[in-house]
């Protein structure tokens, strides 16, 4: 990923800087707009000094994918098989909410990544994702199946939970021309709250 760890705290200060500015115009711009003097300039170092730390802009891109993916896959990990059903799903919607309000560009980085076929990030989405999105389906369906939520898809519910709060971010400017310009997010939460209670709501056996 990188041809020269970083050893001092410039070099460590120097990395962060690049990986802050490849991830704006990333996020802005899409793999194939971005380019690395563009990256450089934004980070404000020059070009040499970029590729001290990272050979191309594809080990860039990597390198954000990488801690885009731990971040992103965070919040399912949380996800207690022995905690109470209804107040799991709803934190994990919540978490996702959080990460989609204070990681707007990783979000969009993300969705550009995947409109494009995820040439550089389909071995995670292969492996880790799936792996732990199979995972958390299982338990989930062991939920619905006790009767501890009502009957639900498990993997569909997950991917709702991400088409919901992902929204948010990756249509930012769509969503805050529409509320004129209001901070969407507290009234978000409340709404989605309601929509996966609905969806989560036991079936009651009829009198």
């Amino acid at each position: 990923m990188t041809d020269t760890p970083p050893r001092t705290r410039i070099q460590a200060r120097n990395r962060a800087t690049i990986l802050e500015a490849a991830l704006e115009v990333f996020a802005s711009r899409g793999f194939r707009g971005a380019t690395l003097d563009r990256i450089a300039q934004t980070a404000g170092l020059s070009k040499p000094n970029l590729l001290y730390y990272f050979r191309s802009k594809e080990a860039l891109h990597l390198a954000i994918l990488e801690d885009l993916m731990d971040l992103w896959l965070a919040p399912l990990r949380e996800m207690d098989p022995e905690g109470e059903p209804r107040e799991e799903i709803l934190r994990y919607m919540r978490r996702k909410l959080d990460m989609s309000r204070h990681h707007p560009r990783e979000s969009r980085l993300f969705a550009n990544e995947i409109l494009q076929g995820a040439p550089r990030a389909r071995p995670v989405i292969e492996g880790e994702l799936k792996s732990l999105v199979d995972e958390k389906a299982a338990v989930i369906a062991a939920w619905s199946e006790t009767g501890r939520i009502g009957p639900v898809d498990p993997h569909h519910l997950i991917f709702s939970v991400w088409a919901l709060t992902q929204h948010y971010a990756d249509f930012d400017v769509q969503v805050r021309t529409i509320m004129g310009g209001a901070d969407p997010y507290p009234a978000a939460e409340a709404w989605l709250e309601r929509v996966i209670d609905a969806v989560l709501e036991p079936l009651r056996a009829a009198p």
